[in-house]
């Protein structure tokens, strides 16, 4: 039986944030089913950002979306126009990706140094024993 679980957090440019779901015996999976971005401030800003989701912990925090990442999760790119007033972006969200440890959120912002928010929602799911060293295993060899 598996459930919606959804996180909500603000997170400052160039900052990663740790979303914790890693448990004792790690039979419990998750798979990302939405993923939402928004500024924090958008009166009067023209801008930009890059906020991804990773398996494991990110060494850099940059706006560069690499779909060859295997701890890649989901990617979304968010624009702010002034001029227009609008508000706009396009989000990719891995939903094959099965995990059972800890997720990442990282976040980058071109110009303006704002912070921006993130809502996640995770379908909960057990595991069988094979499939949780699978999805632990995965991450232990990505993380290399």
């Amino acid at each position: 039986m598996s459930r919606i679980i959804s996180y909500r957090g603000l997170v400052a440019d160039g900052v990663q944030a740790m979303i914790p779901l890693q448990t004792n015996k790690g039979l419990i999976g998750y798979r990302i089913k939405k993923f939402e971005a928004m500024f924090q401030n958008h009166a009067g800003l023209s801008t930009e950002a890059t906020l991804k989701i990773f398996s494991v912990e990110q060494t850099t925090v940059d706006a560069e979306i690499d779909f060859s990442n295997q701890t890649l999760l989901a990617a979304a790119f968010i624009e702010n126009s002034s001029a227009t007033t609008t508000f706009g972006g396009k989000t990719i969200i891995f939903g094959d990706m099965v995990f059972n440890q800890d997720i990442y959120v990282t976040y980058s912002e071109a110009g303006n140094a704002q912070a921006g928010n993130y809502y996640i929602e995770l379908e909960q799911m057990d595991l069988a024993l094979d499939e949780a060293t699978v999805a632990t295993l995965k991450d232990i060899r990505n993380n290399d």
